[in-house]
């Protein structure tokens, strides 16, 4: 009867299997104090800095993967780098909020090295589970996370014209609900024996705990007071490094203003407290840790 029951559950398309698979491990995710600090709209600046950083390298190794394996049937269906891909999102928003320098001063704590080491194990050895980390990230970037980016701007001051949030941007998805369909369906009509799909469901839970793991990391870096090794900026220096900046980059007195008022207006929320991302960011920020 119990073989049975598997296999009358795992006969289920794949989207439906993964997220029921990961139901505990989301509720997890979604349950942690950055989580829900974050939808109180509790959230700094060097917090949100650390998370986009961390975002980067993980979006990096990804799609990295997956442009190696474009053309794999295990992963082509749901090749959609114009509409999903975060990459170049995430340098644009690192370039707004670091500096031209942006490479330099960005850290990588060991929890996102892990999850960047296991993207590329993956990629190279076992193509077939990388829809397990697609599906976690950019799902939930398309859902939750344009949600988040709302919460974002307003709590950071950030421009209506949308600087800082590129990453929840999402200009070749005309209709995320239509899109997510498609998506789905793409990911269902993969060719998958009972074991593979099993494998890809563990992978898809795995995806959420290295998610939690890199959050649970910059808490540890912000509480520490540390970026990238070196003390916090105070908010002073911010100021008054942001002022330099948008001199350097004005053309004109209407933007000097703008970047003059967004400096003036960086929250004051405690370094100690800990949220992001974003999905998801979402994950999404995302980072890919929102709901789906």
């Amino acid at each position: 009867t119990s073989v049975l029951l598997l296999f009358s559950s795992m006969s289920k398309d794949l989207s439906e299997l993964l997220k029921e698979a990961t139901k505990e491990v989301h509720e997890q995710a979604e349950n942690t104090p950055f989580m829900k600090n974050f939808q109180k709209g509790q959230v700094s600046l060097h917090e949100f800095k650390l998370v986009t950083a961390s975002l980067y390298f993980i979006y990096s190794a990804l799609e990295e993967e997956i442009e190696r394996n474009k053309d794999n049937p295990v992963y082509a269906p749901v090749y959609f780098p114009a509409e999903l891909h975060r990459k170049a999102a995430l340098e644009e928003d690192l370039k707004y909020f670091y500096g031209s320098n942006w490479k330099e001063e960005i850290p990588c704590p060991e929890a996102t090295e892990k999850y960047v080491e296991r993207l590329h194990y993956v990629g190279k050895n076992h193509p077939e589970l990388l829809v397990a980390h697609a599906y976690t990230r950019y799902l939930g970037d398309l859902s939750g996370g344009q949600v988040l980016k709302k919460i974002a701007q307003k709590a950071l001051q950030l421009p209506s014209t949308g600087e800082g949030l590129a990453f929840f941007t999402f200009d070749g998805v005309s209709n995320a609900t239509k899109f997510k369909q498609l998506y789905r369906s793409r990911m269902n009509a993969l060719e998958m024996d009972l074991a593979t799909k099993k494998r890809v469901l563990e992978e898809a839970k795995k995806a959420f705990l290295l998610n939690i793991r890199v959050f649970e990391a910059l808490q540890e870096l912000v509480s520490k007071g540390q970026e990238n090794g070196y003390p916090v900026q105070t908010k002073a220096e911010l100021r008054t490094r942001n002022i330099n900046k948008s001199y350097e980059q004005a053309s004109g007195k209407e933007n000097e203003r703008t970047n003059r008022r967004h400096t003036d207006m960086i929250p004051t929320t405690s370094l100690v407290r800990w949220i992001l991302a974003l999905s998801f960011l979402a994950t999404t920020v995302a980072v890919g840790l929102f709901a789906m």
